[in-house]
């Protein structure tokens, strides 16, 4: 039996392959079958999942961090200090000095 146009990839103008042969759905196009290919796997119950977890992520965190540190610790800093100054001067200004000083000046 012929596998259908929509079988074949879809829309009447697909390309058939080679030699006018179905090339297959994907994963599975028709070619030659793979030999000599060697698969190990483990039983889920000996496998550790979380070995190792806590040193990497003490130890990854740190490489991360101390590459980024420089992006964003100095402007984090002069803006600390800028707002510091601001509210310090906010705070003289409205006192009952800051008034005095600064009272014929509007």
């Amino acid at each position: 039996m012929r596998p259908t146009q929509a079988l074949r990839g879809g829309g009447g103008d697909a390309p058939i392959g080679q030699h006018g042969k179905y090339l297959g759905s994907w994963g599975n196009f028709g070619g030659r079958k793979q030999r000599g290919i060697i698969t190990y796997t483990m039983s889920n119950n000996r496998q550790n999942p979380i070995a190792g977890a806590a040193h990497d992520a003490v130890f990854n965190t740190w490489r991360r961090f101390s590459k980024q540190v420089l992006y964003f610790a100095p402007p984090m800093i002069f803006f600390y200090y800028a707002m510091s100054w601001a509210t310090d001067r906010n705070h003289y200004l409205n006192s009952k000095e800051g008034r005095k000083e600064f009272a014929d000046s509007e």
